[in-house]
């Protein structure tokens, strides 16, 4: 026999040419086979004393076991010793810390007279692919959306900082088709993702079968091989659009594969087009994705005339389920203790409540553009929710009194305040207002001299202002001493008169005057 075998087909047909009575050289002509092979193939037939009849009758695994004499090869000691320590290397080899090399140099104490290091490689992987087969898994129309977040982020400055704020990529496709979704989202938090994923089924104008995730919290409260537990929200997500989820398993990368594919590209086609602009709003970083993600739909698929739009148009864009056609606007719950301050946290941020829930429990309910704030199911405080820099959103109204000072103490208050009370409080508010003092300070003399119309009544209190601006003294420590000494009932034309350049105190009894030190 020739030492390439021959096509069943050609054996086949050159005894069919001889069961006519052909020569062996018209059959060496007619096949392309050798005048000697076309001998040796008759001499076989001859000798196995078969018909026409019955070489058509035969499979082509028995024409090759009756014409195709293989030498047997011979198999050295050291091929069927591999054979035999290959599994359990590779269990070896599954352990923590144990490498290929080490395997080796396992395996070549055992037989100094094996392999060298490369062509033991070689055979190891071989075999390690052959015990973990992997499977390509075809995708039907409109059956699977793989979503996911890309590793590398990309970033946006703050115009009036300068600082430099990075921001996550959200990445979808379609199974099929292989329709590309990208979008850019301040966070991976639930807000975000669900957001990025209603956009997402926006953007492909309806809802497929299974949304694929990954492991995330956003997504998955409670990983698992078989049955993970969803996120309430994500669930509720779900159940709007009328579509299920189905998470990859963890550390299962193969069942995500194709977006890991996709985020690979999307580094090439979008991100090192998006990273030569500066960008400073989320808003102008998308609209530069979306035009970039245009050009890389369109794009032809690597060995095919098509490219992902196309796909997408002619196979899958009519087979998605409808848009559910009212948006999903997610409420997340959170429990949270009213802080000293008045204040719950959410993200990092301080959200103000009624002063007289300090130290109790609420439950705060928002999404991404307003806060709200419950105790016993009564709405206690509702704020819109904030993603800039500010860090504490408040409510004047749900401060006490001794907190306001800081937004609504101003000289304006206090004339006002002072102004119902008698013109001489006004007077005197106004001087303690223009002390080279720091504001703060003049602002509590202030407060507390106008609080004391509650404990003396508006006529004591014109009177003390009167009787201290006669001084030339103008704090709250004058006006409560002439309270507590009622000296505000004295009237003020039974004294000596003031000079008017503030050095000179009233003339008492008990006042030494310069006379006593000489």
């Amino acid at each position: 026999m020739s030492n390439k075998p021959i096509d069943m087909f050609k054996i086949r047909q050159l005894l069919r040419l001889y069961a006519e009575g052909r020569g062996s050289k018209f059959i060496s002509k007619a096949t392309g086979i050798s005048r000697n092979t076309v001998k040796k193939y008759l001499i076989q037939f001859a000798s196995l004393q078969l018909t026409i009849g019955r070489v058509e009758a035969m499979s082509d695994r028995q024409m090759a076991t009756a014409f195709l004499i293989v030498k047997p090869k011979t198999i050295s000691s050291r091929v069927t010793d591999l054979e035999a320590l290959l599994p359990v290397l590779a269990d070896k080899l599954k352990k923590r810390g144990i490498t290929k090399q080490m395997i080796y140099a396992d395996y070549i104490s055992q037989y100094p007279d094996g392999y060298k290091h490369s062509a033991f490689l070689v055979r190891l992987n071989i075999y390690l692919g052959m015990s973990k087969p992997s499977m390509r898994v075809p995708h039907k129309v409109g059956d699977k959306l793989f979503i996911d977040f890309t590793g590398k982020k990309l970033q946006i400055v703050d115009v009036n900082t300068g600082e430099v704020q990075e921001v996550e990529v959200f990445v979808a496709i379609l199974g099929c088709s292989q329709y590309t979704f990208v979008m850019a989202v301040a966070s991976q938090q639930k807000e975000d993702f669900i957001e990025a994923c209603q956009a997402a089924l926006h953007f492909y104008g309806g809802v497929p079968e299974v949304i694929v995730p990954d492991n995330l919290r956003s997504a998955v409260k409670k990983a698992s091989r078989y049955e993970a537990e969803l996120n309430d929200s994500f669930a509720a997500f779900a159940a709007h659009y009328s579509t299920y989820i189905f998470p990859a398993r963890a550390y299962k990368p193969k069942d995500k594969a194709l977006v890991e594919g996709a985020v690979k590209i999307i580094y090439t086609s979008i991100f090192t087009k998006i990273d030569e602009q500066v960008y400073t709003s989320l808003e102008t970083l998308n609209a530069d994705i979306l035009f970039h993600l245009q050009a890389h739909n369109d794009t032809l698929l690597t060995g095919c005339d098509y490219s992902r739009l196309q796909q997408f148009e002619l196979l899958e864009k009519n087979v998605l389920k409808p848009l559910n056609p009212y948006p999903y606007d997610p409420m997340f719950s959170k429990m949270a203790t009213v802080g000293k301050t008045g204040f719950v946290t959410l993200d990092h941020r301080y959200y103000s409540v009624p002063y007289k829930f300090i130290g109790i429990k609420v439950k705060l309910m928002y999404n991404r553009t307003k806060v709200e704030a419950f105790s016993e199911h009564e709405i206690i405080a509702v704020h819109v929710r904030s993603f800039g820099k500010e860090r504490y959103i408040q409510n004047n109204d749900h401060l006490a009194s001794w907190h306001k000072y800081p937004t609504e103490w101003n000289p304006e208050k206090f004339i006002a305040d002072s102004a119902l009370i008698g013109e001489a409080v006004v007077e005197y508010i106004k001087k303690v207002l223009s002390r080279n003092e720091y504001p703060e300070k003049n602002y509590r003399a202030c407060q507390g001299i106008i609080n004391y119309k509650k404990r003396v009544g508006e006529t004591r209190l014109i009177n003390a202002c009167k009787r201290a601006d006669s001084f030339n003294v103008y704090n709250f420590g004058i006006i409560e001493r002439i309270l507590k000494s009622k000296a505000d009932f004295i009237p003020l034309d039974e004294e000596q008169p003031s000079s008017n350049d503030g050095n000179n105190m009233p003339t008492h009894d008990n006042i030494r005057g310069e006379d006593y030190y000489q």
